[in-house]
């Protein structure tokens, strides 16, 4: 639409053209409402009613395509894809890493996977366990590759957030909360247990304690921290963590005085509990 509203957004598009009429979906607006399905007609843009309605939903349907898309191709989308393979990789070769031990185990050969990738092998049962455990081998490799790359790009996605949670949890918490926006968006005490969704279902059912902490436990603020004390570490940390996210979402500055204000809170913190 235009902001003449005795035109619509259909207005100088060719009827056929449905990138023309994605881009007019998107980047058009109107003063108020009209008759746009007449006016279409009157402008040639559609034969009839139904005829407006079936262009308009095409254009509709490829400008939320393009806007999906376009989402796909977000740094803190990317991050999360990158997340996500890493540990699918380190999963997969966890797995498979067993079933080589066990099977390595039976012909008295050494377990470690790496150890057999590197045997030669005499009969076709040997020769299948020296490409299983080969495969084991490039899955590690790739799962180390895919977390150097994940340390590499947290910080230029979430510099503040990377900084304060190192990049492996800062991508992690992304991830958890299904992007950079959405964590921005969430309260402190919803950051504090993310990861910890199946604990706090029970919580709520009845019969189990409520959790302190989802995955941000394995910072060593709060791991570290006497466990006395590490509810109040989990609620500092993340408080902290929920204003980096913040941060990096709607203006994406570093702030290195956040930093500062959680390791002078944890310190308080820890020597509270030292007392």
């Amino acid at each position: 639409m235009t902001g003449d509203t005795a035109a619509g957004w259909f207005q100088d598009v060719d009827p056929g053209d449905t990138e023309g009429a994605r881009a007019a979906i998107e980047d058009g607006s109107a003063d108020g409402p009209a008759d746009w399905p007449g006016l279409a007609v009157e402008a040639d843009f559609a034969a009839d009613e139904d005829d407006y309605y079936s262009r308009l939903r095409a254009a509709t349907l490829r400008a939320a395509t393009a806007a999906s898309r376009e989402r796909e191709r977000a740094d803190d989308n990317q991050l999360t894809h990158s997340l996500r393979a890493m540990d699918d990789a380190r999963r997969t070769a966890n797995e498979l890493a067993e079933r080589v031990a066990e099977w390595a185990g039976s012909l008295g050969w050494p377990e470690d996977a790496a150890a057999v990738a590197d045997r030669e092998p005499g009969e076709p049962g040997e020769r299948r366990l020296v490409a299983l455990a080969t495969r084991v081998r490039s899955l590690e490799e790739e799962a180390a590759a895919l977390r150097g790359h994940v340390e590499r790009t947290a910080p230029s996605v979430a510099p503040n957030l990377s900084a304060l949670a190192g990049p492996i949890l800062a991508a992690r918490l992304v991830s958890l909360a299904g992007g950079l926006e959405a964590l921005a968006r969430k309260p402190s005490g919803t950051l504090q247990v993310l990861g910890a969704e199946d604990a706090l279902f029970a919580h709520l059912q009845g019969g189990a304690p409520s959790p302190k902490h989802g995955v941000i436990y394995t910072h060593e603020y709060v791991r570290g921290t006497d466990p006395a004390e590490r509810g109040s570490a989990a609620r500092a940390l993340a408080g902290k963590l929920t204003i980096a996210a913040r941060v990096d979402h709607y203006s994406g500055d570093r702030r290195a005085t956040l930093d500062r204000e959680l390791d002078e809170r944890i310190e308080r913190i820890r020597t509270r509990g030292d007392g």
